[in-house]
């Protein structure tokens, strides 16, 4: 079991978000780029070898379950994330493997054996995205009338994780005692039935696979609104975030450590991680040169198509380029609602047109573009000012996570921000996260006063 958070050293958290050939539009042209990254396996596998090289926590798979035509070109045809997680499990050894997976579109029981899977496959090296699905065409995919309203797809994430962590303790650690002179298989009152019955799911159990080294995989979640705040701050290891500067990082890791603590939780068991989209060049010239050809790459007319994501693929081209960003009503408020609401905001307090709107959300910016020295400047800011516990590094040019690695990272293990090594195998291990106790454990405990149960 790792230290106690509290008396570990603060270091750097970092994740590779690995996504095949990007997340804009036209990524997948540069000359370098591989046309078909985002089904090739030996990509995936060098991105994660690269980061686990560098001693990263965790490699991201992100999904989504609806595409259109005018998807970009990695949401059109890429990998289930379980499945090339599983993959990459076997051709790794320490890193953090986190997928996203749904709770609006699965149900706990399947969720809860998947991930247990993964789980064991890797040693204790799994983590779980929570996230609730915000394209509305998603339903369409299941044989749903309609898409669940965003509160509602909040109430269901609240107790579809409560039973995938319910169903993850259906056995206890030792419950398999493998005795082939007695011919116990299993210690019988060691494994225990969930019997849930509630709003949206009824399941009763148990998990048909052990617990892993590392107890539960770690939470992952990503909320800006005000249910994924309130969500993330009751039940997630972990959470993803996009700020626009530092002062907006800092607003938010201040409100969610608040509400951690008002769910009773230890805010620093709690790692905030914003996505930054680094631009890295060995000197000046180099920057300028990596930082236009990745500016190049982005043509107003794709940039008009991904701002339509967050509105429910509202048709932007509609609207005249160069007037006001337009008034579109409470498009989004049910299904991107957090980054809707903040690309009014901005647009508004900016008075940008447009055009100007879309391009600024897709095109790279100009943070977290320079020499490995400024590019760890910024980071090393962004983590002592308390606007962020971590990063995770999202790769723009297609060999931009290998100079992430190359020339960043020594520089941040040289200002002793981030590890030098690995201090264990599992990926609460690398958060500073404690081994879940099993709640029927507890219970033992508890009526046995063998031990003293946890707050």
């Amino acid at each position: 079991m790792p230290n106690s958070p509290a008396v570990q050293k603060r270091q750097l958290k970092l994740g590779a978000m690995i996504h095949g050939v990007g997340h804009g539009w036209g990524e997948w042209r540069h000359a370098d780029a591989l046309p078909n990254a985002s089904t090739n396996f030996a990509f995936y596998k060098q991105q994660a070898q690269l980061a686990e090289a560098a001693r990263f926590d965790f490699a991201f798979i992100a999904d989504s379950l609806h595409i259109h035509a005018k998807s970009s070109p990695h949401y059109l045809n890429r990998f289930e994330p379980l499945t090339i997680l599983s993959a990459l499990a076997a051709v790794t050894e320490r890193i953090g493997l986190v997928a996203t997976v749904t709770v609006s579109y699965t149900e706990p029981f399947q969720v809860a054996r998947q991930f247990a899977s993964l789980d064991q496959i890797s040693g204790g090296r799994a983590g779980w995205n929570v996230v609730t699905s915000w394209l509305s065409g998603t339903a369409d995919n299941f044989g749903r009338p309609e898409h669940p309203p965003h509160a509602t797809r909040y109430r269901i994430a609240r107790e579809h994780v409560q039973v995938v962590k319910g169903l993850w303790d259906s056995w206890e650690d030792d419950a398999f005692t493998y005795d082939k002179q007695s011919g116990e298989f299993f210690d019988p009152a060691k494994l225990h039935t969930l019997g849930h019955t509630g709003e949206f799911f009824s399941v009763k159990g148990p998990l048909n696979i052990a617990r892993s080294p590392q107890g539960q995989p770690a939470i992952f979640q990503a909320g800006t609104s005000e249910d994924g705040r309130r969500f993330a701050a009751g039940h997630a290891d972990a959470i993803f975030v996009h700020n626009e500067d530092l002062a907006d990082a800092q607003a938010y890791y201040q409100d969610l450590k608040q509400r951690a603590v008002q769910a009773g939780r230890n805010p620093d068991t709690l790692a905030i991680l914003p996505g930054i989209r680094p631009i890295v060049g060995r000197d000046e010239a180099e920057v300028e040169r990596r930082y236009q050809q990745a500016v190049d790459l982005v043509s107003i007319e794709d940039a008009i198509v991904a701002l339509g994501r967050a509105f429910d693929d509202n048709d932007f081209s509609q609207y005249p380029l160069d007037s006001a960003f337009p008034d579109v009503g409470d498009l989004g408020a049910n299904s991107h609602k957090g980054s809707s609401e903040r690309i009014k905001q901005l647009a508004a307090a900016n008075r940008w047109t447009l055009r100007e709107t879309a391009l600024h959300f897709a095109r790279p910016r100009r943070d977290f573009v320079g020499t490995p020295e400024q590019v760890a400047d910024q980071i090393e800011q962004w983590f002592h000012g308390r606007g962020a516990d971590g990063f995770i590094i999202n790769s723009v040019l297609p060999d931009g996570l290998q100079y992430f690695t190359q020339y960043v990272v020594p520089v941040l293990v040289q200002r002793g921000l981030f590890r030098k090594a690995y201090n264990g195998t599992t990926l609460r291990e690398h958060l500073g996260l404690d081994v879940p106790v099993n709640r029927y454990a507890v219970a033992d405990t508890e009526q046995t006063g063998d031990a003293e149960v946890p707050a």
